[in-house]
C-alpha cells in the first residue's frame, strides 16, 4: 500500500471505543479515509487499538457504525487503487459531517 492507512500518531489521537459515547454527535472525527475512485468516505472517532473503528460512514447514506482497518486496507477500486487517508483532514464533529 502506497500510503500507510494509520500512523502511530493517528493511533494516539483516536480515543478508545465508547470513550466518546457521552459526547454523541459532538464527538470529533479525527481521521478520514476515502475511496479515490468511488464515493465512500469513513470518518473515525474511536479505535480499539487493533482493527475496529467507530465513526461515520458516508456511502449509500450517512450512518454511524463500526468499520474495520483490515477491510479498508483490503479494498481495491478502479485501477487497483486502495483506500487512502486524507492527509489534510482537520478534526470535525460528527454533527458537522452529517449536516
Amino acid at each position: 500500500d502506497a500510503m500507510m492507512l494509520l500512523t502511530k500518531e493517528n493511533r494516539r489521537s483516536l480515543p478508545p471505543i465508547y470513550a466518546n459515547e457521552a459526547k454523541g454527535l459532538d464527538a470529533l472525527a479525527v481521521v478520514k479515509f476515502f475511496n479515490p475512485t468511488g464515493g465512500w468516505t469513513w470518518y473515525a472517532t474511536e479505535f480499539d487499538g487493533d482493527d475496529t473503528f467507530f465513526g461515520l460512514v458516508d456511502g449509500f447514506e450517512k450512518e454511524l457504525g463500526y468499520f474495520s482497518l483490515a477491510e479498508l486496507a483490503s479494498v481495491r477500486g478502479r485501477f487497483g487503487l486502495g483506500i487512502e487517508r486524507d492527509l489534510y483532514f482537520e478534526p470535525t464533529t460528527l454533527r458537522e459531517l452529517m449536516a
